[in-house]
């Protein structure tokens, strides 16, 4: 009986390790199916793309009237800053993408993410 019981859990625990490994597979290929469409991007421009993200962020202007912001007293009477949320990161983005088309050059054949042929620019 005992021998029984311990081949049992023998056999759980190998079902175990083996649903934990297809649950691994399984994640490892929905990233892959997702990532199927997606366009390549070298590492040396992506590197590039974080340098000029970097930089145009750290040059920019963050004014006040771009937050929101609410001040509490606390404990010992003193003003403190308890909640600030960004509000504008519209500019931001503009910033951000200008620094961006400094640094590429676009396709004049791309419009609204679709090729267009020269025959339909004549047309």
């Amino acid at each position: 009986m005992s021998e029984t019981k311990e081949m049992l859990e023998a056999t759980c625990k190998g079902l175990e390790d083996k649903i934990g490994q297809l649950n691994m597979d399984l994640k490892s290929k929905q990233q892959e199916l997702e990532d199927v469409n997606k366009p390549v991007l070298p590492s040396d421009t992506y590197a590039l793309l974080e340098d000029i993200v970097g930089d145009a962020i750290g040059s920019y202007n963050f004014e006040c009237g771009e937050f929101d912001y609410e001040f509490n007293i606390d404990y010992d009477n003193k003003i403190e800053l308890s909640d600030l949320s960004f509000n504008d990161g519209y500019n931001l983005a503009e910033a951000i993408m200008k620094r961006i088309d400094n640094h590429f050059k676009l396709d004049p054949t791309e419009v609204d993410n679709h090729k267009v042929t020269h025959v339909e620019k004549i047309i």
